[in-house]
């Protein structure tokens, strides 16, 4: 399941950036006393009690200098529009809206108008107005300050919460209102059995079109404008008796080459889509072989502890000869040699050859996923590895591995007791993993080892 978003809104410079910083406790977004610093929407990982969730930065909204009136020093109208078209996007995107306000400039027309856009944009659902909006006073570090917190209840946006996002203050009461509304979002949440499958790659790889071809109608729009795709689309079916849920998502570019607004915020799609999938269908265009997008999206993929398999598509513009399969094997190889446990399929989506075996290999990876070792099992994996070569020493000291166990799977995860976690060597770590493999190979799927030291 993909982790809920809150995305933090409010015109310019009321402390958007400030708070951001304080919820993910690292200083990822510029700060400026500048208006519209913030230009592009940052995302970043929190937790709050043991709730992860993703908070959202936004460029701020200013409605007053959309409507024509003189723009910000720091950029054009349209400049203006573009961050406004963002924080729209983002308010679309997320689970929990903070809208901020500045508690020393008191309540102002543009506060009012904010108001006004963020309503337009929630849905009723069942009674209830979705997605929630917690109104936040910020800059309330004065007695003074506090006391005119009140005078917020007129953007009738329910009751205002005084925080100081320098300091910290009020953050603790405001982040227990934020989980209490997350926990609430996942009661309501029906849970899903099915198998996902996320096709993932970069713009123009084919990825609708190998959707289409999979479920034999037109369920995507297919273009040859790279990035037409803007949105995760699911697309549920059977196959073989077994429910499964296609997740075709945007193109995902190299982050110097993201643009601002729209095409952004289809690449948070697509790694939220990668994060809820089971499977991720890596599909490389073979008409420009593997490029840095590619590893770099399969980097994502390894992240997130997805098993993965490697469509590369086109496959019917390629010149071949008996040798091309193997270099083009080869060549991919190469390029993902962190991800080595991954099958390769080359397939073309415009004349469907292969594409019947993608679905298959697919849930065949996801079985491998799901698959568990005996204890005895594992033991012996390790003591052979040991036996056939000792870690290094590193100071003087090796590290030893005494015993290990299967903790999960889902991805497969070993935890391993050894006599101390700060002599192990990921060079080792990577021996240790292939002897796994040896014995159970886990097709497709990242293999998670944990250290924890023996108790004497």
């Amino acid at each position: 399941m993909a982790k809920p978003v809150v995305a933090l809104v409010g015109r310019p410079n009321v402390g958007k950036s400030t708070l951001f910083n304080r919820l993910t406790g690292e200083r990822l977004a510029i700060v400026d006393e500048i208006p519209g610093t913030t230009r592009d929407r940052l995302l970043a990982e929190a937790d709050w009690s043991g709730y992860f969730f993703y908070v959202m930065d936004t460029g701020g909204i200013d409605p007053t200098k959309v409507k024509g009136q003189t723009p910000l020093s720091t950029g054009s109208k349209d400049y203006i529009e573009q961050i406004r078209v963002q924080a729209e996007l983002a308010i679309e995107e997320s689970d929990v809206i903070l809208f901020l306000v500045d508690g020393q400039a008191g309540v102002t027309p543009a506060d009012h108008e904010v108001a006004d856009i963020l309503r337009r944009q929630q849905r009723s659902i069942d009674g209830k107005f979705s997605p929630p909006i917690i109104l936040v006073v910020n800059k309330a570090e004065s007695a003074k300050t506090r006391q005119l917190v009140a005078e917020f209840y007129e953007l009738g946006m329910g009751d205002p919460y005084a925080v100081s996002a320098l300091h910290g203050t009020g953050s603790g009461d405001l982040l227990d209102r934020v989980v209490s509304y997350l926990e609430e979002i996942d009661e309501d949440t029906e849970e899903d059995t099915s198998t996902k499958i996320a096709i993932v790659g970069k713009p123009n790889a084919g990825k609708s079109s190998l959707l289409n071809k999979i479920v034999g109608h037109e369920r995507a729009i297919v273009s040859e404008i790279p990035g037409t795709t803007r949105d995760a689309i699911d697309t549920k079916l059977e196959f073989n008796g077994l429910p499964i849920t296609l997740i075709d998502t945007a193109g995902i570019r190299r982050k110097g080459k993201v643009s601002p607004g729209v095409e952004k915020y289809s690449v948070i799609r697509s790694m939220n889509a990668i994060e809820r999938a089971d499977v991720a269908i890596l599909v490389i265009d073979a008409a420009s072989s593997i490029t840095a997008q590619d590893t770099h999206i399969a980097g994502y993929i390894k992240d997130a502890w997805k098993s993965t398999i490697v469509a590369v598509n086109k496959w019917d513009l390629i010149e071949k000869d008996t040798y091309t399969i193997n270099d083009y094997t080869l060549q991919i190889r190469q390029a993902l040699n962190f991800m080595d446990y991954v099958p390769m399929i080359f397939i073309s989506a415009l004349t469907g050859k292969r594409v019947d075996r993608v679905l298959p290999l697919a849930l065949q990876v996801q079985e491998e996923r799901l698959v568990r070792l005996s204890t005895s099992q594992i033991n012996r994996i390790i003591q052979r590895a040991q036996d056939l070569h000792p870690a290094p020493s590193r100071s003087g000291r090796s590290l030893r591995i005494y015993y290990g166990t299967q903790v999960r799977s889902d991805p497969p995860t070993f935890m391993l007791y050894v006599n101390n976690p700060e002599y192990a060597h990921f060079s080792y770590l990577r021996f240790i993993e292939n002897q796994i493999r040896k014995d159970y190979p886990f097709i497709g799927t990242p293999v998670r080892l944990v250290l924890k030291k023996r108790r004497e």
